[in-house]
């Protein structure tokens, strides 16, 4: 059973709901974020999506595109970013997915990138801009090797797809709270709760949401009809406000603080 599968079964158990921050690998450099990922999984997450920072981030908003930026701008790197999942995976086994865009896995090679990413300790990958149908070269390459593919479905999904999508998800299912761009506008959990339970009822693996949860109360009302709770932007926005400050880590620890208490009274 993978890290994914073995967490989220325990979590099941125990009555629970995974906690999913997003980090851009990289913000404001790779050192920083080596550290916000130990920090991370102190505090209460689950999963870590792990971005890979990228020039052109079409379903991103302005907060994790300025977080890419910076990312680029420090230096990182696709072998960087397994690295930093390398060294991470020596001192935990919090399960971590790469969330990103094809070009640099296509650029790096889809076999060779499968078995790095295997061999560094990634879990997951989950790729914006890449529809399963054109996956062909990447997916097969990372079901030998163990990483699962992540699938995206939105509220705009067609019935027949997200049945025929939610179908074959591996890992955990990431279903997007809303149409537009990370960080946008806040998630109305009223309006998702009824597509979310179908979704749920047609895949063999959890359903996460993400996009537009930034606060506690936020959380727990997903939480309340999700497997899995994603907290991206807000996280993002943190790291950009103190990343060069002495309080990073104990901000970023208060954050995933409340989100933790928030899911869990839920």
């Amino acid at each position: 059973m993978s890290r994914i599968a073995e967490t989220f079964a325990r979590l099941k158990k125990d009555g629970r709901r995974a906690l999913v921050p997003f980090l851009t690998a990289g913000d404001p450099d790779l050192a920083t974020t080596a550290r916000l990922l130990d920090c991370l999984s102190a505090a209460g997450a689950d999963v870590i999506e792990l971005g890979i920072p990228f020039s052109d981030p079409m379903a991103d908003g302005p907060v994790i595109q300025a977080a890419s930026l910076r990312a680029l701008e420090a230096g990182t790197t696709l072998p960087a970013v397994l690295g930093l999942v390398r060294d991470f995976r020596s001192r935990c086994q919090t399960p971590v997915v790469l969330m990103g865009y094809y070009n640099p896995v296509l650029q790096f090679g889809p076999e060779r990138f499968a078995e790095q990413a295997a061999e560094a300790g990634v879990d997951g990958l989950l790729l914006v801009d890449l529809p399963p149908e054109e996956a062909g070269e990447l997916q097969p390459h990372l079901r030998r090797f163990g990483v699962d593919m992540i699938t995206l479905l939105a509220p705009t999904t067609p019935e027949e797809r997200r049945r025929e999508l939610a179908s074959r998800a591996e890992g955990y299912l990431y279903y997007v709270s809303m149409t537009g761009v990370t960080g946008a506008s806040r998630v109305d959990p009223a309006a998702i709760a009824a597509e979310v339970e179908k979704v749920r009822q047609d895949s063999p693996v959890p359903v996460a949401v993400g996009f537009g949860i930034a606060s506690p109360q936020d959380a727990a009302a997903v939480a309340r009809f999700a497997d899995g709770v994603v907290v991206g932007s807000a996280l993002v926005r943190v790291i950009a406000d103190f990343g060069r400050s002495d309080r990073l880590e104990a901000e970023v620890s208060a954050f995933i603080g409340t989100l933790r208490q928030g899911i869990d009274g839920a």
